[in-house]
């Protein structure tokens, strides 16, 4: 088997080691980091089309569901807990599952990633359906609890996405795979950074891409924003004033009447000005 692009000697790590100054080591990691921004850059058709099938998705009552192992389910996790706050999606439209369940967010669960029937399980007990887009997430591409839990969720009919970062190992088991080849990194086999980086940037896009298809941003608003503490019951006032042209007394009232609902708040605003 060909090893992954990952798990090679990065050249530019070569005299890498205790020697090396703090600094040099920060430089070397950030040229690094700009390569993660151009390899997602080339796959960007291909998160376009991913976009389109998970906001048709939605529309139509089915669900995202992330699933990974390690850095890559704690990713999927830390994007699917974003969207409700910022899209105003419910948890149950957007979903993640880590290998080795919730203690593996805060402590490694290396093992967790082989277990292909535990990947299995989590379709089965999510009951994935047709209607439903499942989405997993191996940097290597070929984590083979993310890889069984693709196979079971194509079995059921849902629509099934890869991401990954190594385009020699990113094929089977999905019916659409987006590999942003980031090649080695600066420490091998560490895919917590320019890995992590390409990844965090394609669930950003997924998730942006869907949600803003779907209606919930306006003139790059977030007008289906929930303002459940101060620092964004400020943000849906501006959002208010701003899309409305009421003042801000009118928009806090409003705001307070939707229970903090910008969109609810919204159309009324608007309702009461035709």
């Amino acid at each position: 088997m060909k090893a992954s692009s990952t798990e090679e000697r990065n050249p530019r790590a070569t005299s890498l080691g205790a020697r090396t100054a703090p600094v040099r080591t920060v430089r070397l990691l950030l040229g690094e980091e700009r390569k993660a921004v151009a390899a997602v850059a080339r796959v960007a058709p291909l998160l376009g089309v991913a976009c389109e099938r998970i906001a048709n998705a939605l529309e139509a009552g089915g669900r995202l569901v992330y699933l990974g192992a390690g850095t890559s389910g704690r990713l999927g996790t830390l994007d699917a807990a974003e969207c409700g706050p910022t899209f105003g999606a419910s948890p149950r439209q957007v979903l993640a599952v880590i290998a080795g369940g919730p203690r593996a967010l805060r402590r490694s669960a290396e093992g967790a990633e082989d277990d292909e029937a535990a990947g299995r399980a989590a379709v089965r007990r999510l009951r994935v359906g047709p209607r439903d887009v499942v989405c997993g997430i191996s940097a290597s591409g070929r984590t083979p609890y993310v890889r069984a839990a693709l196979v079971a969720a194509k079995r059921q009919g849902a629509f099934t996405l890869l991401l990954s970062c190594n385009p020699a190992q990113a094929r089977g088991g999905a019916a659409l795979v987006i590999a942003a080849d980031t090649g080695p990194e600066l420490i091998a086999g560490s895919t917590r950074l320019k890995a992590g980086t390409a990844t965090k940037l394609m669930l950003n896009a997924l998730s942006t891409g869907a949600f803003t298809r779907l209606g919930r941003v306006e003139r790059g608003r977030m007008v289906a924003l929930r303002a459940r503490n101060q620092k964004l019951q400020g943000r849906a006032i501006g959002i208010l004033e701003e899309a409305t042209g009421c003042s801000a007394a009118s928009a806090r009232r409003a705001l307070r009447a939707a229970a903090g609902d910008v969109a609810l708040a919204l159309r009324r605003l608007r309702a009461a000005t035709r």
